[in-house]
């Protein structure tokens, strides 16, 4: 089981746009190889930065409006967006300390 929330666009609004910390959202596939490849690094961060950052998925076969409204091209696509805004923007497998390092730099 994830340690990060899976979000669609039910509750996309109240999770991630509203959200009062930074939030890194993961653009996913069930069947996408590199997603599961960055999926553990994904999970740990979640558990690793609880209350200062929130984690969350978004299945891009099953919310593929967030992924548009966000110009999502490509996964995994992973979104830092904080107060609403994306502030950073990586996308492909990357190393768990890649991602951290994108992430610190945004946390309060």
């Amino acid at each position: 089981m994830s340690a990060a929330l899976a979000v669609d666009k039910q509750n996309f609004e109240q999770e991630v746009i509203q959200s009062p910390i930074p939030v890194l959202v993961d653009f996913w596939a069930p069947w996408c190889g590199p997603c599961k490849a960055i999926a553990p690094s994904v999970d740990a961060l979640a558990e690793e930065m609880d209350g200062q950052l929130k984690v969350v998925k978004v299945n891009t076969d099953e919310a593929g409006e967030i992924a548009g409204r966000f110009g999502v091209m490509s996964i995994p696509t992973l979104l830092v967006i904080k107060g609403g805004e994306v502030v950073e923007t990586l996308v492909g497998n990357q190393s768990k300390q890649a991602i951290a390092a994108k992430v610190q730099a945004h946390l309060a």
